[in-house]
This record gives C-alpha cells, structure tokens and sequence, in this order.
C-alpha cells in the first residue's frame, strides 16, 4: 500500500501560529517604513519652508505675489508669521460632496440664493477691511517695526479666516504677501492724492472702500503715528471707460454723485490710439517735407543746368500740409464726437477725459500741499499722485498713456512692478506707482471671478460654470452675430427650455474652430471655453455691470445693439470643412418657401427632428400608400395592420431623416473583408475656412 501523499495546504494550530506571527513582523515593518517617510516628508517640507523665508532672499522673491494657496502653504505661512513651532497630528477626514441638481448648474447660485448672498455681503461690508500699518515712531529699530508689522498683518488674515468660516462666505483670491501690503504702506505714506483705478465694465467689484477710509486714517506728512491729522485726499479713475455708452456712464455718474464720491472717466486705449495717429501724422508731414526739399533742390539742379522743367505746384501741397497740422491739432475736440450730440454726451461729468484733462483735474482736487510741511516748515514742491489698484484695470497703461502725452519715454516704466517706484509727469506732478494689489472682496461664486479677470483663464479646470454665467448674460443673437454661429437650441418638446445653454454654445465654437480631442474627435469644450472666456475679459463680448437699481438686460441693451450692427451681414461661420471662396452666409430668421405643390412647413421654433420629420409627411410623403395596410373589403384597404413596423422604418439618422433599407443594414466597408464591420477611422469635424 502506497503512503499517504502530504498535504499541499496544511492546516492546525502549529500553522496558525506561524502564520500570526509572520504577519505581525511584516505590519511592524511596513508601519516602521511609513512612520519614516512621514518624518522624512515633514524634514523636507521645514527645509524648504525655511528656504522659502529665508532672510537672505533678493527683493523680488520675497515680492512674489501670492494670491491663493494651498491649506498646507497656507498652514505653514501663518506659522511662520506667528514665530511657532507646530507637530503635524494625523486624523481622519471624511468628504462628503453634495449631489447636484440636474437642471441647476452646481458652480452658480440659484436667483433666490444670490439675493439672500448678496444681503449677508451688505450687513458684513465693515469687517472687509485692509491691513493697516500699525502705528510706528523714527525711535523705533527695524526688528521692533517688523515684528510689529508681523503681527498685525498675521491678526488680519486670522479675522477674514474666521469670517469665512462663520458666515461661510467666499473671498475673493488677496494679496497675501506681507512685502506686497508693505509698498502700499509706502505709497499711502508718500502720497498727497490717492488715485483708485477701477475697470469700467464693473467699478463695484475693483473698487475698495476700506482703501479710502485707510486713506484719511494716514497720520501727518509722513505717516509717523502722533505727527498730527491726515489731509490726503482720495479720487476714483474710472478707466476703459470707451467700453460704455454715454447714457451708461450718465447713470453711473448718478451713482457716484448720490455716494459723494469724485470719479472721473478716462480711456487710456483711446488716449494711446490718438497719440499713436498723431505720431504717424507727424512722421507723414515730415517725409512729405522731406520729399518736397528733394523736389525742390532737384528742380533748382535742372534750371541751374539749363534744362526746362515743369516744378511741382509748391501752393497745393502747402495748403495740405497746413491742413494736416490742423486735423491732428483739433483731435481733442473729436474725443467722442459721435456721442456729443445726445444730452448724456454733453454732460460734463460723462465726459471721457483726455491726458491733459487728466493732469489737470489732479492738480484741482489736489490737497493744499503747505499742510505737508517737513520738520523744517518747508512745504513740497511737488504734487505727489500713487496710483493705486488691480493688476488688470489698465494701471499700467494709464501710467504710458500719460507719459506718452507729455513726450516723456515710457521705457522708465517697466512691465511688472515689484517695488513703487516714483515718475515725473511734468514740473508740478510726480506719480507715485503702486504693485498690483488684489483687495479682498466678497464674491457670489467662483465664475464671477474668472468672469471679471480675477481669477487666470488659462489654470481654469472647471469652464461650465463661467461660460453658463456668459451665456445667461449675453443673448443667443449677440453671440451668434459675434462668432457667426448657429448655436443649437432644444426646444421644450425635446426635453428642453428653449434656452441657450454652455454646453450647446461651447460645442458650435469648436465645429467651427476645428477643435477636438484626441481619440474620436469630439469637440473639445475645455479649450474653446479659454477662448471664449478671453474674449469675454477683452472686451469683444461685452457685457457691463449697472449701478444698484438698474435691470442688466435694460441697462445692456444699447451695447448689444451694437454688436447687432457690427456683425450685420457678417459670414458665418462653417459647420464642415469648405474650400477658399465658398458662400457659407445664413441670414438670420429665414423663412422657408413652400414648395410647389407641397404644403407650408410649421414654424421654425420647432426642433430638428420635428422639422425634417414634417418636411418628409407633409412634402415628400402626401399620400399613405407607403404604409402597411389591411387588404379586405371590410377595411378597404385603408387601416393600418398593427402599430409594429418594419426593421428598415423605424430607423432614422442623427439629424432625424428617415434612413433606407440600405442605410439601415448598413455600408458595406471597404477592403476584401466582406463579413467583417467597418472599419473605424478618427473623425474629425471641420476645420474652419482655407
């Protein structure tokens, strides 16, 4: 008898036991390697904190603006702003992400939640406020003032936390860079007149209130606490304001005058354009000039030689000339000609000032300068200007516009500012440039944000929320006259609303841009939403913000008359690929001729499908001898047998085109492979125009 193989899978307590403790061995070490790692990635993380706050960094590291941060970041931040040790603790976090309705996008408010917003934003107004400098003497030393100005900057950002977390409101992205807060410090300080600019399409949302009342609060000529009471004074430029109407910038004149708060309306784009054209104005007299010497010294060379030749007619040419010099010196007096004629354009306070007026209005609201007097009693020379605000309202530009008007190079600004920097605007005025700084305002949503530039378009990971926001502010035609699209609109029979929405507009821009994604060719919605959205913060597809009390669409709807007009008779753009020279022009509201012999097709709000199944019944099909019917004399061949119907008839197209028995079956695919499917190909949809 043959013994007893072994037992390939042993069992009993014996192996029990050693299995347990191999177990435990293994655990041990796993958790002992973990337990290093951790301690390994906290090391790394001081250390590169500690390099980050290095004491020995350049200016321009430590003036990087910093804007958002990480929770870690920002943990350690405030650490190192407080001066204390900390020893990460492990706990479990669970997130739980709430369910989105399907007709309501997640990332927007509804109208009843951004009223009830909107609200909390007005009782808690006071608490947004902007970081003082605490109050400081020449008898302090330099560690004093920063470890004051340490604690005060970290008791700031320690109250717009708890206000965030207790009202659960949402900020938006600020300056949280205390070398940054420190220029505005400076500027504040050096300043006789704070000049705030503010984007015209949306002052409320640029402009800081706080800043103003910080303002009056700077103490005597240098800001030295008990140096005596403050006299600086506070203006509001409103800038890019040739993006709104006379009658718009009527009504927000209003609003400013019933806040008592002096503004001024200016266009540095206009400005640069006009000192542009007069440049190549200039330069074109100039070669005339030039050409009219020539002229001349060869005709003398030709009669002095003895030959006769006819000279150029010296009184003609003069008189152009002469009439050169005046168009481009009665270009002021053009400045918005086109508006001048209505009441709104001829009213002094919606006047689009120009450089010069610009200068001007400074020096009259300008404080008196002999109450800045230094230690000596001598009062300063000059009118100190800072300017002051968003790093993408036009500072900049504002700043080059003004330069350029006075003749002075415009290479002594440079493109990012890092420290403020002084600029002689003429004998009287000096400018006094301030960082781009982001204030910390409320915000409704994040759409918003990247809607009015807050936030970068191009770190944008989520687009339906913003191109939803610009699609229920701007009307279907406006955007269909500005793109040339014909955007799809599911109508209420299909499921729909009869609305625009992002998803359908955001698929059209890429069939007619040719963009799509990698794999099967769908549209790529992502990109053309950076496009878009661009566009929206450039000012193609314009949409400005009324005072409080104004509806948007009354207050919007002169700009989007414009854009109607503008695109009037535009091309449109194409669906499919089409070579140089086709007509792919689709007027607007085409009603569709009856065919003879055919009836009327129903109204064209209908959709698609709707259309294309009607065109084929009522034209194609008048008759039911198509149909299946019952042959007996009691029916007469008129009823139909059942409600199934054949394969081949219940098959339609995308477009909602009844297909074939052929079409239904299916082409056959090229190649020798009969009985094989057809072969699968990249689609690609068009790529716009040659």
């Amino acid at each position: 008898m043959a013994p007893k193989p072994r037992n390939p899978n042993p069992s009993g307590l014996g192996r029990a036991i050693i299995n347990r403790k191999i177990k435990d061995a293994r655990r041990q070490e796993e958790s002992k390697l973990v337990r290093n790692l951790h301690d390994t990635f906290l090391s790394w993380v001081r250390l590169m904190h500690s390099f980050q706050f290095a004491t020995d960094l350049d200016s321009s590291s430590r003036l990087k603006s910093v804007t958002q941060e990480r929770d870690l970041d920002e943990f350690l931040n405030t650490a190192e702003l407080a001066g204390t040790e900390f020893t990460a603790e492990r706990r479990n976090v669970k997130i739980i992400q709430q369910s989105a309705s399907a007709t309501q996008n997640p990332y927007l408010l509804t109208e009843q939640e951004e009223k009830t917003t909107l609200k909390k934003h007005s009782e808690h107004k006071q608490r947004l406020r902007v970081p003082r400098r605490p109050p400081w003497t020449k008898s302090m030393t330099t560690a004093e003032l920063d470890k004051q100005e340490k604690t005060a900057f970290l008791d700031w950002r320690r109250g717009l936390a708890q206000l965030q977390e207790e009202e659960k409101f949402l900020l938006t992205p600020f300056e949280r860079n205390l070398e940054v807060w420190r220029q505005l410090w400076r500027v504040l300080e050096r300043s006789h007149l704070v000049v705030q600019i503010v984007d015209a399409r949306n002052p409320l949302r640029f402009r800081c209130e706080d800043l103003e009342t910080y303002v009056r609060d700077v103490e005597g000529p240098e800001g030295e606490a008990g140096s005596g009471e403050g006299y600086r004074k506070s203006l509001l430029l409103i800038n890019k304001a040739d993006l709104l109407t006379a009658k718009q910038r009527y009504l927000w004149a209003d609003y400013f005058d019933s806040q008592n708060i002096k503004y001024a309306f200016y266009s540095a784009a206009n400005a640069a354009a006009i000192q542009q054209a007069r440049r190549d104005a200039l330069a074109a007299a100039q070669a005339e000039a030039a050409a009219l010497a020539d002229a001349e010294e060869q005709h003398q060379q030709a009669l002095d030689a003895g030959i006769e030749e006819e000279g150029p007619d010296d009184s003609d040419d003069d008189s152009d000339y002469e009439t050169t010099d005046d168009s481009s010196d009665s270009q002021d007096e053009a400045y918005f000609s086109a508006e001048e004629d209505s009441p709104e354009g001829q009213d002094p306070r919606a006047k689009v000032m120009s450089p010069v007026d610009l200068e001007e209005w400074f020096a009259s609201m300008a404080p008196d300068l002999s109450k800045f007097s230094d230690a000596s009693g001598n009062p300063p020379t000059r009118l100190m200007v800072g300017l002051v605000g968003y790093p993408n309202v036009g500072k900049s530009s504002t700043i080059n516009s003004l330069l350029g008007e006075k003749k002075v190079s415009v290479s002594s600004t440079p493109g990012k500012t890092k420290h403020f920097q002084t600029i002689h605007l003429s004998e009287s005025v000096v400018l006094c440039d301030c960082p781009g700084l982001v204030f910390p305002q409320f915000a409704t949503t994040k759409a918003d944000l990247v809607c009015d530039g807050v936030l970068p378009i191009d770190q944008l990971k989520e687009h339906t929320g913003p191109t939803s926001l610009l699609v229920k502010r701007l009307p279907k035609d406006v955007l269909e006259a500005v793109y040339g699209l014909s955007i799809k609109v599911v109508g209420t029979e299909e499921g729909g609303d009869g609305k625009i929405t992002a998803e359908n507009f955001l698929i059209s821009y890429a069939i007619a841009r040719g963009y799509t994604r990698s794999g099967q060719g769908n549209p790529d919605e992502a990109r053309s939403a950076r496009y878009i959205l661009k566009d929206y913060v450039n000012g193609k597809l314009l949409f400005c913000h009324p005072p409080p009390g104004i509806s948007e669409e009354s207050f919007n709807e002169p700009t989007h008359e414009g854009a109607r007009l503008r695109a009037a008779g535009k091309k449109r753009a194409p669906v499919t690929r089409v070579g140089k020279g086709a007509d792919t022009f689709i007027p607007a509201n085409v009603q569709v001729a009856p065919s003879e012999g055919g009836s009327i097709l129903p109204a064209q709000g209908t959709g698609v499908k709707s259309r294309n199944l009607d065109q084929d019944f009522f034209e194609n099909s008048s008759t039911l001898s198509a149909r299946p019917f019952i042959q007996s004399s009691l029916r007469q061949g008129e009823a139909f047998t059942r409600a199934t119907m054949y394969p081949h008839q219940n098959a339609v197209a995308n477009d909602g085109t009844p297909i074939g028995r052929r079409g239904a079956a299916g082409a056959p695919g090229e190649g020798k492979k009969k009985h094989k499917k057809m072969r699968r190909a990249k689609q690609r949809s068009g790529k716009g125009y040659d």
